[in-house]
């Protein structure tokens, strides 16, 4: 038996919302506005930390991407357009069917399984990236979660994890805002105690054995209505690149 972060609760929510990950208008249209931004972050980081050009062709070719999360495939699909040999996982198990309907249909090779991050730890997955986007959030024990995130890593190995800070600021936009002014997403999609401050993510990414090299906002911009990466602004929506630590030479 494998030990599991996961929240039942929160993976009986997103069960009821899978058939609409593609659907830009649907539950998930707040994610469709954010993807852009999303992958501009995460493109640029990956492409930084193993030195690859983003005007190639498939700049990604080479290395092993795990979506932790994936969802429908919103971040997974375009990893492996980009040449990266893609994982998605989802501790939901009705989102995988949809992921894989929607990769057949846009001619995409992409390992979707239903599984948690402790049952790839287990079964003895590794890999060079790991995107954990807006799922920090939703599980049980977000340090637990972390650790296991950070033994899916190669040693180098990039994560990328985005969150929502925990202020009053947050509450307004991501909660009220989001779920009953703009109905974006269904009421209790989110529980604002479980939302996660830049600091305390930094800890916790420290204890799990990963070093922070990078922390940014997603800002959503009211008159453009469009999001944009922030280096100043985490107030709400953030991100953040961290590193696992090389293993140690023998004696070192």
């Amino acid at each position: 038996m494998t030990t599991t972060s996961i929240d039942p609760d929160e993976v009986a929510k997103f069960e009821a919302m899978a058939a609409e990950w593609w659907d830009p208008e649907g539950k998930f249209k707040p994610l469709h506005m954010l993807n852009p931004c999303r992958l501009d972050y995460i493109t640029t980081q990956i492409a930084a930390e193993f030195d690859r050009d983003l005007t190639g062709k498939q700049p990604f070719a080479g290395l092993r991407i795990l979506d932790i999360g994936c969802g429908g495939g919103l971040l997974s699909e375009p990893m492996a357009r980009l040449g990266a040999d893609v994982v998605g996982a989802d501790a939901a198990e009705r989102n995988i069917p949809v992921a894989q309907v929607h990769a057949a249909q846009e001619g995409l090779k992409i390992d979707y399984r239903h599984a948690t991050a402790e049952e790839l730890v287990a079964a003895g997955e590794t890999f060079d990236v790991v995107l954990n986007m807006e799922v920090v959030e939703h599980v049980a024990d977000p340090p637990a979660y972390l650790r296991a995130c950070h033994d899916l890593l190669r040693p180098g190995g990039l994560m990328i994890c985005s969150t929502l800070n925990r202020n009053p600021k947050s509450y307004v936009m991501a909660i009220i805002g989001a779920e009953y002014v703009m109905r974006w997403l269904p009421k209790g999609t989110h529980e604002w105690s479980k939302f996660i401050t830049p600091d305390e993510l930094y800890a916790m990414l420290r204890g799990a054995g990963l070093d922070p090299v990078d922390r940014k906002g997603f800002v959503f911009d009211k008159l453009r209505w469009s999001w944009s990466v922030s280096a100043r602004d985490l107030s709400v929506n953030y991100v953040t690149a961290s590193v696992r630590r090389a293993a140690q030479p023998a004696g070192a």
